[in-house]
């Protein structure tokens, strides 16, 4: 279980986020605080900080960011900027994460899952200005795996071709199903072909 403290000084934003992790049975909302002063007065003990910037970016984010990565927290940022210069004082800062105005609950929950991975995650709406669209950390175990699922076979079979176990096969599915944000076989297929796992496929992992 990841747990996350949010700051955001804006209660139906909260809510907003509140019912898109909620619903994610490997993270939970611990906190929830108006500003990163009062984030640091109750210091948590938690993994990730989602921090939302709601007004006209200017460097006080960004030294919010490092303020909380100097206390040893992984910061995952959620700004209405959608301005490169922006995103990239973040994460000189130490963000891990950036996300824009247009993420939605679903790539929310993917990217505080690839920073607990201790990856990096850069939204999708930041593809095409300059900024990578980070993806986990895929073993060369998970990639035969993925490889095995995008041919169809079963985790039996999986099994079998790789001499493992089946309850080994599925602990690798929830490795999976954690750092992509989906174990449903056509989710993994997806990223088996955007990965360049299959012929005829260009990488991108």
């Amino acid at each position: 279980m990841t747990s996350i403290a949010v700051v955001c000084e804006w209660s139906l934003l909260q809510l907003g986020i509140a019912q898109a992790i909620d619903i994610q049975p490997d993270l939970h909302i611990t906190t929830f605080v108006n500003s990163v002063d009062d984030l640091l007065r109750e210091a948590p003990d938690v993994e990730i900080i989602v921090l939302t910037s709601l007004r006209v970016f200017d460097q006080s984010t960004a030294e919010q960011v490092a303020q909380l990565q100097q206390q040893g927290y992984a910061v995952v940022v959620v700004s209405t900027s959608e301005a490169q210069s922006d995103a990239v004082l973040c994460i000189q800062a130490g963000a891990r994460g950036y996300l824009s105005r247009h993420t939605d609950d679903s790539e929310l929950a993917t990217a505080i899952r690839v920073v607990a991975s201790g990856e990096s995650y850069f939204g999708t709406s930041l593809a095409g200005k300059g900024l990578p669209i980070a993806r986990p950390h895929i073993t060369s175990r998970e990639r035969e795996i993925l490889q095995l699922i995008a041919s169809g076979a079963t985790d039996r079979e999986i099994a079998t071709k790789l001499n493992i176990t089946e309850n080994t096969v599925h602990t690798h599915l929830e490795r999976l199903g954690r750092k992509h944000g989906s174990r449903r076989r056509a989710d993994l297929t997806r990223l088996a072909l955007e990965c360049g796992m299959l012929e005829n496929y260009s990488r991108e992992c």
